[in-house]
């Protein structure tokens, strides 16, 4: 892969004798009808509960570039999106998609991008327990806890990946490669590392008064 800089009803009556049988196929028919209605609002109430789960993710492209594959023909050309979605409670995940379009491209990214999702212990001051360290090829990324008004102080990639993982309160430095994809992966990376006080002591065997000590 090489890359270039180029940045969607019957009329018969029934007898006597098939009152009954007529009467039970309406009654039939009215239960199948009440049976369809309430399978229709399950559906309508299954569709929203879809669309409050989607509702509940942001989504923000860092990069679009366009980019090209020698084949046997020549070259093959499409496009290559970095999608970063994320909760803003916690979770968070980067998602590579490529196809012939950016609306394909973005879409296939979202859903890589959920398909890595990474769970962020945030405190309560929005956030993280303790300092972060994440790499990724030539990338390294430095983060560490802030006190409450701070902010977010990172740039680039990695401030979306801080940004909708819903930490408010943060201090990061990139160290080493500019790239973005590289950046936010060294994020995500730092953030998946992360562990709380209590995780801490349970792993170590001590209680958690021997950690603040």
């Amino acid at each position: 892969m090489t890359e270039t800089n180029d940045q969607i009803q019957s009329n018969a009556v029934p007898g006597a004798a098939d009152v009954p049988a007529a009467a039970e196929g309406q009654q039939q028919e009215r239960r199948g009808g009440r049976g369809e209605g309430k399978g229709d609002r399950r559906g309508r109430r299954d569709n929203r509960r879809g669309q409050e789960r989607d509702s509940e993710w942001q989504e923000r492209v860092v990069q679009i570039r366009r980019v090209s594959k020698t084949v046997k023909g020549g070259k093959k050309m499409s496009f290559r999106a970095i999608v970063v979605v994320g909760n803003e409670k916690g979770q968070v995940g980067v998602g590579v998609g490529k196809a012939g379009d950016v609306i394909g491209a973005v879409r296939k990214g979202v859903a890589d991008g959920k398909k890595h999702l990474v769970k962020v212990p945030l405190t309560r001051h929005s956030s993280i327990p303790t300092q972060g360290n994440g790499r990724d090829g030539a990338a390294s990324v430095l983060i560490r806890p802030a006190a409450p008004g701070t902010g977010v102080i990172a740039g680039g990639s990695i401030r979306t990946v801080l940004e909708l993982a819903g930490i408010k309160n943060v201090l990061a430095k990139r160290l080493g490669s500019k790239t973005p994809l590289n950046n936010a992966r060294a994020a995500m990376d730092a953030l998946a590392g992360l562990r709380t006080h209590k995780e801490t002591a349970k792993e170590r065997g001590i209680s958690l008064e021997q950690i603040y000590s």
